[in-house]
């Protein structure tokens, strides 16, 4: 199992990983890294338990808000799914009606015919 070591708020971490997942969590620690830097810099810990524990609320934060916009989306699309549905219904109907005006056009075209 390869490890890859891991450069958060200037402190190295060994983890082991999948083989072919090192590249993976090297772009996850520059994430986390990266918003660690942007909570530290508006000074909003008091030390580095604290910043560490902001930090991992706000991906945290970020993930639940992901989550929600998803399951707006797929409702959304079920929404979509199901209007489809109701629409095709709707034609059909549309359909059938048309055919009973051209029928009864029909009827009152050969009743005139016959009047003449």
């Amino acid at each position: 199992m390869p490890e890859v070591t891991l450069k958060i708020n200037n402190r190295g971490y060994s983890l082991a990983c999948d083989a072919g997942q090192e590249q993976r969590l090297v772009d996850l620690a520059h994430h986390v890294d990266s918003r660690l830097k942007d909570i530290a810099s508006a000074g909003a810990a008091t030390n580095e338990a604290h910043l560490l524990v902001l930090t991992s609320l706000v991906l945290s934060d970020e993930i639940h808000e992901l989550r929600d916009e998803l399951a707006a989306m797929r409702r959304d699309m079920n929404g979509a799914s199901a209007t489809t549905a109701h629409d095709e219904e709707i034609a059909e109907a549309i359909d059938h009606l048309a055919g009973k005006i051209e029928h009864i056009a029909a009827r009152i075209h050969g009743v005139e015919t016959q009047a003449a």
